[in-house]
């Protein structure tokens, strides 16, 4: 059974969480993909404010298709999340809570998660029809000439994600290899 978990996120909901819990997220997330994340860590180097107050916030690394009439976005599936990992550590610092994308993370993403108590969530890669039915709004709030990759506020309920990272240091990429080595006895 999922989790219910709210946003933005407290470091009480995150002391709960564990690698491989399924969750549903609900509450107010925000979409960043690489070009975007270089510009919120040039903003972060030159002292100007972030379009948001990062601290709590989950950024959801995904650029949606066209909205059909009537609804708030289109398809909203995840991209590659390693493309993130070189701005990442630098926004955890600023108090950035939650990452949602797919793929694995760099030892410096995960160590850096663990330092300031984030987590990392995997959506499901294809799925982006299917996850678009949980955001309710969708609003560009900055970076507006990036067109899909814009920095979207997103309002969401009951949001399908996995914890794959959690903040005490576990990994369920590599949890998951380990367990299957020893169960199919493979050195």
């Amino acid at each position: 059974m999922a989790k219910k978990v709210s946003l933005p996120l407290t470091d009480e909901a995150l002391e709960g969480l564990r690698a491989g819990d399924q969750v549903r997220l609900s509450g107010v997330m925000y979409t960043a993909r690489d070009i975007a994340h270089k510009r919120l860590t040039e903003d972060l180097e030159q002292g100007k404010p972030l379009p948001f107050d990062i601290k709590g916030q989950t950024i959801y690394y995904m650029g949606p298709s066209p909205a059909r009439p009537g609804q708030p976005i289109g398809a909203a599936g995840p991209t590659t999340s390693g493309r993130m990992d070189i701005y990442s550590p630098r926004l955890l610092a600023e108090g950035l809570k939650g990452m949602i994308g797919k793929g694995r993370r760099s030892p410096e993403v995960r160590d850096a998660m663990k330092k300031y108590k984030a987590a990392y969530f995997a959506a499901i890669g294809g799925a982006g029809a299917l996850i678009s039915r949980s955001v309710r709004k969708s609003e560009v709030i900055a970076y507006e000439d990036l067109g899909a990759e814009a920095v979207r506020r997103l309002e969401v309920e009951d949001f399908p994600a996995m914890v794959i990272n959690d903040i005490h240091g576990a990994d369920l990429y590599q949890d998951g290899k380990a367990k299957y080595r020893k169960n199919n006895d493979i050195i």
